[in-house]
């Protein structure tokens, strides 16, 4: 008589049992030890370092590792936690993801949750990325800290990529419906090579198209006044970001001469930074366009499936 069955059995429960599961907001107190799930993460053969640990570049001449895998969003059967269906765990618990070996934290409604990436523009509550991706109904996730980038980095907090790699964020546990990253600003005024920047935001796209296969990303760049108007680095900078967008073959929103364009120079608290009423009109702004661009807007008494139909799209 075979053992096959049973042996099958064994190594499928080893794996979907390997999520565990924490109170709500409360750190991971332990990492799985079964040897199928040390054999199913990446880190073990390898891939990407522990988290929180830092990122260890490669050799000279050696291509770098790839991390992540859509290995969870393609088969969400293994994605569990203690037993459950990842559905059905409270929302804000964090789960151990053990193929990325970092925590995650689950989100209440993935298909209305857009994840935000980025900088002081985007990480006060009324910032006007925020504030556009809330007038379109979505709950926002945001990833980011005040004073860093594609390659600028905080006091405690890595450069964009860096920073999720490391695990200096928790992501979704879930696909969300929609990724913005929004930047440049910081890598504007550190001085960054075009070189890097391009670099770091090509790693990060390859990993978030690759960890989240199924969401819509969209990049915004860097805001500044116009060419012509004293836009400098910021400007180009934007540009850059647009340039790197169209390889990756995502929509991009240019914000490199909104200052100048919409009159807003007068709404500045600093160099940079808005007041309050100028992240309002940027936000109403922002969220025009997001429309225009046909993201669904959740709001809309049509609903975001009447909108997919209606824009020749294909519902999963």
């Amino acid at each position: 008589m075979s053992h096959t069955p049973a042996l099958t059995r064994f190594i499928v429960l080893g794996i979907t049992a390997g999520l565990l599961l924490t109170t709500p907001g409360q750190p991971l107190g332990g990492i799985p030890s079964a040897p199928a799930m040390a054999a199913a993460s990446p880190s073990a053969a390898g891939g990407r370092p522990a988290a929180n640990a830092p990122a260890v570049p490669p050799a000279p001449g050696e291509p770098a590792a790839a991390p992540y895998s859509p290995q969870l969003d393609a088969a969400p059967g293994l994605y569990v936690a203690g037993g459950q269906a990842l559905n059905t765990v409270a929302p804000g618990s964090v789960v151990f993801n053990p193929v990325f070996g970092r925590d995650e934290v689950v989100v209440a409604d993935p298909h209305r949750t857009a994840l935000l990436i980025g900088d002081s523009q985007s990480s006060p509550a009324n910032g006007w990325p925020r504030q556009a991706l809330s007038a379109l109904g979505y709950s926002v996730h945001f990833c980011g800290f005040g004073g860093t980038g594609f390659v600028a980095s905080g006091r405690a907090v890595g450069n964009y990529i860096d920073a999720l790699e490391r695990g200096d964020w928790l992501l979704p546990a879930q696909a969300p419906a929609l990724i913005v990253v929004e930047g440049g600003g910081n890598d504007a005024a550190q001085g960054a090579a075009d070189a890097d920047i391009r670099t770091n935001a090509d790693r990060l796209l390859i990993a978030l198209k690759s960890r989240f296969p199924t969401a819509r990303i969209v990049m915004v760049g860097t805001l500044a006044r116009g060419e012509r108007d004293g836009g400098g680095r910021r400007t180009e900078v934007d540009a850059l970001v647009g340039d790197t967008a169209a390889a990756h073959g995502l929509e991009f929103v240019s914000v490199g001469d909104w200052l100048t364009r919409y009159n807003l120079e007068r709404r500045l608290m600093d160099s940079v930074h808005m007041d309050d009423e100028g992240r309002r009109i940027l936000g109403n702004l922002l969220a025009r366009r997001f429309r225009d661009m046909g993201i669904p807007d959740l709001k809309s008494p049509a609903g975001p499936a009447a909108q997919d139909r209606a824009a020749g799209r294909q519902l999963g």
